[in-house]
């Protein structure tokens, strides 16, 4: 059994910054792309940022410059550093995983969400 474990939510001033963490639990032979996801109430969920295995990132747009992902692929951990947080970023924040159980069984897994709050 999979699990991804979140970590790292709260509730944060403008300007602040928090940093989000989840790992990936259970029977996992490689990690391919992991990734953060949010929902704000009223709104479509959104990729936030992601990573690959070997390191290549991607983020959307309006959080480029403030917010970093990371990973440790021996931990099979993803972070994402928040910087320079808005009230605009309030949100769920979901993790996000492809990842091999076996050698030709690849899944999709989703954590089970953190909230974010960004408010003075």
């Amino acid at each position: 059994q999979v699990q991804l474990v979140e970590s790292g939510g709260g509730l944060v001033q403008p300007g602040g910054s928090l940093r989000l963490s989840c790992a990936a639990t259970g029977r996992i032979l490689s990690i391919n792309v992991m990734g953060w996801y949010r929902q704000a109430p009223g709104k479509e969920r959104e990729l936030v940022a992601d990573i690959t295995s070997g390191g290549s990132t991607n983020y959307v747009e309006s959080v480029k410059g403030r917010f970093t992902i990371s990973r440790d692929n021996a931990k099979n951990t993803v972070y994402l550093q928040m910087n320079s947080l808005k009230p605009e970023d309030t949100a769920v924040y979901y993790c996000n995983a492809d990842l091999y159980t076996g050698w030709f069984s690849k899944d999709n897994y989703w954590g089970q969400g953190t909230q974010v709050t960004v408010s003075s």
